[in-house]
């Protein structure tokens, strides 16, 4: 039995290959960025009104000015802006030669001559300037961005529709044992509805990873050989879930073994998800996770996320916010490290949610984060500040 930290070095350590494909901006969101990206234009691209009002030289306020024409966004103004003068701009359109501001609209009253009267003492100048955000040639992303949808936005601002990403892995979902139905199946005596398949399949699917699955592996050697087979065909990280712990019919590890999978851990010093397995075969991998579902959820969360980031090129850290216990926390057994359900209440403290062990998924339905406490560790103090690994 490995520690969880030490079992996040090995995957950490383990040798990833990179390779990317052009990706159209409609698939992009949760990818990763296998190239630098630069900007083909300036931003603004020129000087541009920011809000709807009336373009005038500062040196001129209050007015009156006399109205030149009206600016709509995206025409061009045809006249130069000369003392006493003005033109109606609106929001986005390119400011007319001549000034260097523009009044808000609302601020301003038409006298009965026409001519626009500036009520206020003073105003920004309301312009958004040429090339103030961004200039052409200049690096907007850098390689190994992890895409979300503000970043679309800048691909699609500079014109790149189809950037480079790194491929993202596949990952393959396989369940076992006899005692398993599917969730559209009511139960028979001795039967539950496979649930860890299909919070797996979410998992990654959330993670922006396409994923397959198998089905349900029969307990037999000949069967879940079959499929693991079958699995390795057709994806980059094969998830098993059940059959990895001691029981007779637990014949992974094995199987494992005897098809060329280098074994690097079998068992993890943490609660939930001590018999959970890595292993390698090449390029691909493969994790044996046990069959409870709050052991794959958190696993999937703890290691399988972290592989699969850097499958795709990117540095990945989860979400971490350190805040106050709202009650004194125990627990009498201390021998692994343990994760346990929180939500953060409505005075930013953490509350640890009942929890009934590794079977009860529900625990997880109101939970805002996953608190770790360490081996050894029995109690931990109200007000103590803790990092809640957000999810």
């Amino acid at each position: 039995m490995i520690t969880f930290e030490e079992a996040l070095s090995v995957i950490n350590s383990i040798p990833v290959r990179l390779t990317a494909v052009e990706t159209g901006l409609d698939q992009a969101v949760g990818g990763v960025l296998a190239e630098d990206i630069f900007s083909d234009v300036e931003m603004p691209p020129f000087n541009k009104a920011a809000v709807d009002g009336y373009a005038c030289r500062r040196l001129d306020l209050p007015g009156p000015f006399h109205l030149l024409e009206t600016i709509p966004a995206g025409s061009l103004p045809t006249l130069t802006i000369g003392p006493g003068q003005c033109s109606k701009i609106m929001t986005g359109a390119m400011v007319p030669e001549g000034a260097d501001t523009v009044i808000m609209v609302e601020h301003t009253e038409i006298l009965s001559d026409g001519r626009i009267m500036f009520l206020r003492d003073k105003t920004s100048t309301n312009i958004a300037w040429q090339a103030e955000d961004v200039k052409a040639g200049q690096m907007v992303l850098p390689k190994g961005t992890l895409l979300r949808p503000h970043h679309i936005a800048i691909l699609a601002a500079v014109g790149r529709g189809k950037p480079l990403l790194f491929r993202r892995p596949v990952i393959g979902v396989i369940s076992t044992g006899d005692e398993l139905v599917e969730p559209w199946e009511f139960p028979g005596p001795g039967k539950i509805r496979n649930s860890n398949a299909w919070q797996l399949m979410s998992q990654a699917a959330e993670t922006g990873l396409p994923v397959t699955y198998f089905g349900i592996a029969p307990d037999t050697p000949e069967g879940t050989r079959t499929m693991i087979l079958n699995g390795f065909a057709k994806s980059d990280i094969l998830l098993l879930t059940g059959g990895v712990s001691m029981g007779d019919f637990d014949f992974v590890p094995g199987i494992m073994t005897e098809l060329g999978i280098d074994i690097k851990f079998k068992s993890i010093a943490v609660q939930p998800g001590r018999p959970t397995i890595f292993g390698t075969r090449g390029d691909q991998f493969m994790f044996g996770l046990p069959g409870n579902p709050v052991s794959s959820f958190v696993q999937f969360e703890l290691l399988v996320k972290q592989l699969a980031y850097r499958m795709m090129g990117h540095r990945w850290s989860p979400r971490i916010v350190k805040l106050p216990m709202a009650a004194e926390y125990n627990r009498k057994k201390a021998e692994r490290k343990s994760f346990v359900p929180v939500r953060i209440n409505s005075e930013g403290k953490i509350e640890p949610l009942e929890y009934h062990g590794s079977a009860h998924i529900h625990a997880y339905e109101g939970a805002d984060g996953i608190l770790s406490i360490e081996i050894g560790e029995t109690c931990i103090k109200a007000g103590d500040l803790r990092d809640v690994r957000q999810l």
